[in-house]
């Protein structure tokens, strides 16, 4: 037995040393970092200058957790038809009572491994989300910058300019996914929440970009599936995107950014691209069925169009940044139809936020941000509309913690009386502490 303490002391002081090893050399070139520093930089970065050259395999250990304290209250219509015992829907769907309370602390794991000069590895594990009790990987990437780690040189002029990324990743659709909560890290996000139609989605693919004097574009090809299988071969097809976009710092204060992105599948078994984010929404609860057997995570106060087939979408993202004052925008177009559907169906999303950054190194914020989506039901065809509001506040304890408190209003109209969501909404405040490093 103290054989087997000593060996366990001997082991664990090994691991200590190499993490520790690894750690003192953090920095890692073309590397977003996931902390203050990271604040409004959207792709990775594409320097000419190294960081460090490379002298070995370096291991960069990292994550975030978040904590949440909530007080929101919710109605729909079946408050009102309650009280009509004629009405076909008397007693029916009641939502789940919720109360004042902290939600379930979220973690994420990230490491970040440079193998050669111009090879990197990017890979996250959602150590406790809303969707599993239990560890899972969200998925990860290799990140080529440079040849060097075949030949020296090799397409140097070619290679300066360009990066490719491939693995099962979160795909480079819009601008949003750039600022939005992924898990725990919500660090990049002024607000709480997600926009009400997330486009978030994790699929086997590659992209290439070529970045240069603030010019962007990217093109992307990925498998348009979530849960990667080999079964049920004919259900999905795969999915191409694209982006065009121009970034640059025009002077000490202003910046400006401006990119359209695109969007296409022919088919999947589900539109990823609106539900493949697994560690759900940020609002816990809101306009849940009390009699379902389980809540959903995808749903509370989030919004799936239902997309199976021929689906396009298209994005549009300004960004204006004058000293510390700064906008965001957002006009997003998709288009398709799901299963038994013969004419396609169109939803609409737009999102507006401005921040006012201020303090030593712009430590604290205040700002609003209002989203709207509205579209064609799947199954009744009806025009229904999703409004929300938003008006918040942030402090940045160190560029790693960050506190912020929100109040938040969403509604929801056209929808049927038979659907839960009839005459829907919430309210009230949300706390948030994101530690990331």
């Amino acid at each position: 037995m103290k054989h087997l303490v000593k060996r366990l002391i001997v082991l664990c002081l090994f691991f200590v040393s190499i993490i520790s090893y690894g750690q003192n050399k953090r920095s890692l070139n073309n590397f977003k970092e996931p902390n203050k520093e990271g604040i409004n930089v959207f792709e990775a970065p594409k320097d000419t200058a190294v960081v460090k050259a490379f002298d070995g395999v370096t291991v960069r250990i990292g994550g975030s957790s978040t904590l949440q304290f909530q007080a929101l209250d919710h109605s729909n219509g079946y408050m009102d038809a309650g009280t009509d015992e004629t009405s076909p829907w008397f007693g029916e769907l009641p939502l789940i009572e919720i109360g004042n309370n902290f939600n379930l602390a979220t973690a994420n794991l990230d490491l970040d491994v440079a193998f050669g000069d111009g090879l990197r590895m990017h890979l996250r594990t959602y150590l406790s989300s809303r969707h599993h009790p239990e560890p899972y990987v969200k998925g990860g990437y290799l990140q080529i910058d440079n040849l060097n780690f075949i030949k020296q040189g090799l397409l140097s002029d070619v290679m300066k300019v360009t990066t490719v990324k491939i693995g099962h990743m979160e795909i480079n659709y819009g601008d949003t996914h750039f600022r939005r909560s992924d898990n725990s890290s919500a660090i990049y996000n002024p607000f709480v929440g997600n926009t009400i139609i997330d486009a978030f989605t994790t699929e086997v693919g590659a992209e290439v970009y070529v970045q240069t004097n603030g010019w962007l574009g990217m093109v992307g090809m990925s498998n348009g599936k979530l849960n990667q299988a080999v079964n049920n071969p004919k259900t999905t097809s795969p999915s191409v995107f694209a982006k065009l976009g121009y970034d640059k710092q025009l002077n000490e204060d202003v910046r400006v950014r401006l990119t359209g992105s695109i969007y296409n599948t022919a088919q999947a078994r589900g539109t990823y691209l609106y539900d493949g984010d697994r560690a759900g929404s940020r609002y816990y609860l809101v306009l849940e069925d009390a009699e379902a057997s389980s809540a959903s995570y995808f749903k509370s106060g989030r919004y799936n169009p239902g997309f199976e087939y021929e689906l396009n979408a298209i994005m549009i993202n300004p960004f204006i940044k004058y000293q510390g004052l700064e906008f965001f925008g957002m006009y997003e177009m998709s288009t398709g139809k799901s299963a038994g559907e013969i004419d396609k169906r169109d939803w609409t999303q737009y999102l507006v936020e401005v921040l006012y950054r201020f303090g030593n190194n712009e430590n604290f914020y205040v700002g609003g941000r209002y989203n709207n989506a509205s579209g064609e039901e799947k199954g009744t065809g009806n025009d229904v509309t999703i409004d929300r509001f938003n008006v918040g506040v942030g402090a940045f304890i160190t560029k790693n913690i960050l506190a912020k408190l929100e109040y938040v209003s969403q509604s929801y109209d056209g929808f049927d009386l038979g659907n839960i969501l009839n005459e829907g909404k919430f309210d009230g405040v949300v706390f948030e502490s994101v530690i990331s490093f």
